[in-house]
């Protein structure tokens, strides 16, 4: 594939991208920015020859105009004015936690993840770990309500334990798209890039980070507002050696009920095959409020 050509079909899979986030926040189809999406999809859709530099420069300064729009967007939606997510919402009551809807159908992820995986994983094991963090909380109030501390350890690891789960699995959920794959784009590339040399290192990294937990856990892509760059951690049963005070962007579960039933004992073809369905759309959202976070340095 020619750079011209590779430049036109990664501009459609971000337009597509595109389309299926104003989707799932339920955008209404007279909004300027369904108007702006449109008409650039008329651009590349029309796109049916080489282009001279200067058009190419038009595509982009449309596709950066359209990203400059979400970004407004996302504003919009902390001051609570628009949208359904990154709104400033109350805080969750004790206990009151729930199983986050999928953005796409159970059989979407497939070939590479299985609809009968993901209704077990999503409808089963999500929920015991809601389930379990609401618990460990209703039983946390009840021992600060009695001064009775004697099951402190216990509801204290359950809560780690549960609420790790639910919160890593509603980031996964996020992390993956029917339309996924290929690589991240704008602030998070090169976030990749001045950390990990390029993104080839970075992917390497990953997967064997993921392939290599020992017994069950999670590989993460995370941001560290100390050290001010990107990192890639492993964690054992959701919390076990990890690090404190960074952001996960990017998790992968490699517990054994998120690709056994089809992969068998082969995790490494599941990691590989994975990276077909990562949403870079969404981690890039992540990583940019991320690195918004400021803390003192180390």
């Amino acid at each position: 594939m020619d750079r011209f050509s590779q430049y036109v079909n990664e501009l459609f899979q971000w337009n597509e991208q595109m389309k299926q986030f104003l989707f799932s926040e339920k955008v209404g189809l007279n909004s300027e920015l369904w108007k702006n999406l449109d008409e650039f999809t008329d651009l590349i859709e029309n796109t049916n020859r080489d282009l001279s530099t200067e058009e190419m420069l038009q595509l982009q300064e449309k596709a950066e105009y359209i990203h400059e729009q979400m970004e407004n967007y996302f504003k919009r939606k902390q001051e609570g004015s628009v949208g359904t997510i990154f709104v400033l919402e109350k805080p969750v009551p004790i206990g009151g936690h729930t199983l986050p809807e999928l953005a796409y159908p159970y059989n979407a992820l497939e070939p590479y993840i299985s609809e009968e995986i993901m209704r077990l994983h999503h409808d089963k094991h999500h929920q015991a770990y809601v389930d379990g963090l609401n618990k460990a909380e209703l039983n946390l109030k009840k021992a600060r309500d009695n001064n009775d501390f004697s099951l402190i350890k216990h509801w204290s690891r359950e809560l780690a334990f549960h609420g790790s789960g639910h919160y890593l699995h509603s980031i996964f959920w996020r992390n993956m798209s029917p339309n996924g794959g290929g690589q991240p784009q704008g602030l998070l590339k090169k976030g990749i890039e001045d950390y990990f040399g390029d993104f080839t290192a970075f992917k390497n990294h990953f997967s064997e980070a993921a392939k290599q937990v020992e017994g069950v856990g999670w590989a993460l892509l995370v941001w560290s507002p100390k050290a001010k760059h990107l990192e890639v951690l492993q964690t054992e049963r959701h919390m076990i050696l990890t690090q404190w005070d960074t952001v996960p962007l990017l998790v992968l579960d490699v517990w054994e009920h998120a690709y056994y039933l089809q992969y068998k004992n082969n995790r490494a073809k599941y990691v590989d095959n994975w990276w077909n369905i990562v949403d870079w759309n969404d981690v890039e959202m992540r990583y940019e409020k991320a690195a918004d976070i400021k803390w003192p340095a180390l």
